[in-house]
């Protein structure tokens, strides 16, 4: 099969790598354009394009796949089909329809449920007991198409979006190359999705990521593993802020505020949750490294009666 192939990050370049181990012939890679990263705010090439020169494919990066030209370049160059990953850029009707058999996306939800920009961060969120990979044959629509081939995978109880996201990389490698065969052989059955199981996966606001000591103590676990390592979970503490990497949940009835730490020893410190209690293991301070508690605690005190807030309350230091 001819290929052209859409994407830019790593969850991409995973199912790139494994389509060429399939000797697929890829006819052309399209990624974003490189961009500013990291805190130099160096340009740096997609994960897409690294992989697409180290196997000298021909590479396009456009801004917009808009452009009339583009897409009969596009057309020029009679493919089967367009695989798309995580690839970031809209995809028009008219690009939809270029390659004969259509454009086949891999996401990382299982469809209907968490359509949308950050399948991954908010099935953590919702306390999901499973995700997986959908092959879905592309329409107009934000996820709405044909649902081509589903695989399951379980979300472990500490996955971080890291550790879940890399799994299903290697998930949606497989089932991309599973789909392309299954294609060829004309056994490859499309079924409509069922809108009344629809849910959307909002892209990810950065505030967000701030905690609600409100909350339960299981929601907080949620969040701290949904950020984790994008943006980070973090709260506000003597006009602070502490980030938080790692935590777990302590159950039982807690008299404190919301907030308010309970507990410190040399492994980690406890903090009174809406409900619970969340026992947090790694922290950070601004422009400072991810450390355990023991080395965290080292040189940033924190005692019993402390109390982390929200931005816009008061913060309450040790009486």
């Amino acid at each position: 099969m001819r290929i052209i192939f859409a994407g830019t990050p790593v969850f991409a370049a995973v199912a790139l790598e494994a389509l060429l181990e399939a000797q697929y012939d890829i006819a052309l890679v399209l990624t974003q354009p490189d961009r500013p990263a990291g805190r130099g705010m160096k340009t740096v090439a997609s994960a897409v394009k690294q992989v697409a020169q180290q196997h000298e494919l021909s590479l396009l990066q456009p801004q917009t796949l808009k452009d009339a030209a583009l897409q009969s370049q596009l057309r020029a160059l009679k493919a089967d089909v367009m695989v798309v990953a995580a690839y970031g850029l809209l995809l028009p009707e008219a690009v939809l329809n270029i390659p004969s058999q259509g454009c086949l996306n891999i996401h990382a939800s299982l469809l209907p449920r968490w359509r949308g920009a950050a399948p991954i961060q908010r099935a953590i969120l919702a306390g999901d007991h499973e995700t997986g990979i959908t092959i879905m044959q592309m329409d107009a629509g934000l996820d709405t198409g044909a649902i081509l081939l589903k695989h399951t995978l379980a979300i472990i109880p500490d996955d971080t979006a890291q550790l879940l996201h890399d799994r299903l990389s290697v998930l949606g490698a497989h089932s991309i190359v599973e789909a392309l065969a299954l294609l060829q052989q004309g056994k490859l059955i499309a079924t409509r999705q069922d809108e009344a199981q629809a849910s959307y996966a909002a892209k990810i606001k950065k505030n967000e990521a701030e905690i609600d000591w409100q909350q339960s103590a299981e929601q907080l676990e949620r969040l701290v593993r949904a950020f984790n390592p994008n943006a980070g979970a973090y709260t506000h503490f003597h006009q602070k802020i502490l980030k938080v990497w790692q935590a777990e949940v302590v159950v039982g009835e807690i008299s404190e505020r919301p907030g308010e730490v309970i507990a410190v020893d040399r492994e980690s410190i406890t903090v009174a949750c809406g409900s619970g209690g969340l026992r947090i293991k790694r922290m950070q301070k601004a422009g400072g490294k991810k450390l355990p508690m023991n080395e965290f605690l080292a040189g940033y005190p924190i005692r019993p009666g402390d109390r982390f807030c929200m931005l816009g309350n008061s913060v309450s230091v040790h009486d």
